[in-house]
């Protein structure tokens, strides 16, 4: 497929081309979002070796009553990252008199999709779905109630620390209300390789749907059985990372441009930081929250904390 000049000035066109030019060779996890993408995470957090969804969901079962307490009545509830809006049902379903749901992901038609669906099966709760890349600046509708933010899956170990920072600062800016956010916690390393090398393949397949993206959007040349899936934790910076290695020298082609590659070369693809709990509340601190409680499950591998501006 030969791209269109509109195609090949898009975002992600420019994100790949840096990301192949260069060195070392990286993109942004945000792009792993399209449909098949979105489809593809959402079975990965039904594998048995991802502990961190069902871990969650396990929390947010347990601790709606305290949590559905301490966010108040009438709320509106904005989700970042919102994907298949599982989680957030069952804050939905704990909260009084809940003012509305703003769903925000990167992922227009998984969302729009996800969206419907939750509005057919609460057809009372108002729902207002918007696609953006919540990571940019932009403005959010007018509220209808005090505004609390839901950030689970640990999504904001994705961040480098000084980008994640940044972030929660402009959610306290955002946030009236506060702001619930899952936290993925430091454990034992065998126990996070597993959760990002699973044995059915499907974190690999992930992985290099973003190869396949490239190729149907941007008709890029990648062969994906060239590309070879690698995750491993790097206990200084306490955060797996996951690549994708060159099994050979190749050349890729997109939008116009021969990309050479060397064999054992790699596109960082992914980090997922891990944190301490005290360590997450000192980043949330210094972003202009304060911390005001946090679950934790038995085995200490996921927390929840809930969080208020400090002004």
């Amino acid at each position: 497929m030969k791209p269109s000049p509109d195609t090949c000035a898009s975002e992600f066109a420019h994100a790949m081309q840096e990301a192949l030019t260069r060195r070392p060779h990286r993109i942004s996890p945000k792009w792993f979002y399209d449909t098949e993408g979105s489809r593809l995470f959402d079975a990965i957090c039904e594998l048995p070796e991802y502990y961190p969804t069902r871990t969650e969901l396990g929390l947010l079962d347990r601790h709606a009553d305290d949590i559905a307490r301490r966010i108040g009545p009438g709320a509106e509830v904005v989700e970042f990252g919102a994907g298949s809006l599982r989680k957030v049902r069952l804050l939905l379903d704990a909260l009084e008199r809940p003012a509305g749901l703003l769903p925000i992901d990167i992922s227009a038609e998984h969302l729009h999709a996800s969206a419907a669906q939750l509005q057919r099966d609460r057809p009372g709760l108002f729902v207002r779905p918007v696609a953006l890349d919540f990571t940019q600046d932009f403005v959010l509708p007018a509220a209808r109630g005090p505004r609390v933010g839901f950030f689970p899956g640990s999504s904001i170990g994705n961040f480098e620390p000084d980008e994640a920072g940044p972030l929660l600062a402009r959610m306290a800016r955002w946030l009236d209300g506060g702001l619930l956010i899952g936290v993925d916690l430091v454990k034992e390393p065998d126990l996070l390789h597993a959760a990002y090398n699973d044995a059915q393949g499907v974190t690999a397949r992930f992985n290099r749907n973003l190869l396949a993206r490239a190729n149907a959007e941007l008709g890029a040349d990648f062969n994906l059985a060239r590309w070879a899936h690698s995750a491993f934790f790097h206990p200084p910076l306490q955060r797996i990372e996951m690549h994708l290695v060159s099994r050979c020298d190749q050349v890729v082609h997109l939008c116009g441009h021969a990309l050479p590659v060397q064999e054992g070369e790699s596109i960082h693809t992914e980090n997922s930081y891990k944190y301490t709990v005290a360590g997450f509340q000192r980043l949330a601190e210094s972003a202009g929250f304060r911390p005001e409680a946090v679950w934790v499950d038995s085995r200490r591998w996921f927390s929840i904390h809930w969080l208020r501006p400090a002004v």
